[in-house]
């Protein structure tokens, strides 16, 4: 495993790409809308790891519930696997919840799963393996 990357939710895309752009002192490598979850990406390269900013689509959007919630900020760490399924199987014995058992397609070419914050000392992570 390793750290694939960091979401970080944000109210505006276009103001965190600026300030993102700025601090890392690169552009964005991609852009992304996913439809499924009510969110628009955009990915920074960070040496070996990557930040992906997340903004809702929509008011129902995970998303827009953590930012109502929270406020803008850390949403999550993603730890890049080489078979999700395995690692599914592995933590579900060591006693971790999962929101959902089943990878779904994600952002930026991956099939993700989270893990329930609940079994994680409040930290929701997410599993990434790239898509065959």
């Amino acid at each position: 495993m390793k750290i694939e990357h960091l979401g970080i939710a944000v109210k505006s895309l276009e103001n965190a790409d600026l300030l993102f752009s700025k601090l890392l002192g690169a552009e964005p490598y991609k852009h992304e809308t996913v439809e499924r979850e009510g969110v628009t990406t955009s990915f920074y390269k960070t040496g070996e790891s990557k930040i992906e900013l997340l903004e809702a689509s929509n008011a129902e959007s995970p998303i827009a519930k953590f930012i109502e919630k929270r406020g803008e900020g850390i949403h999550h760490i993603a730890l890049g696997v080489e078979n999700i399924a395995k690692e599914i199987e592995r933590l579900k014995k060591e006693g971790f919840i999962f929101i959902s058992e089943e990878p779904k397609e994600g952002a930026d070419n991956k099939l993700v799963v989270f893990l329930h914050p609940k079994s994680t000392n409040g930290v929701l992570v997410e599993l990434c393996q790239e898509k065959p």
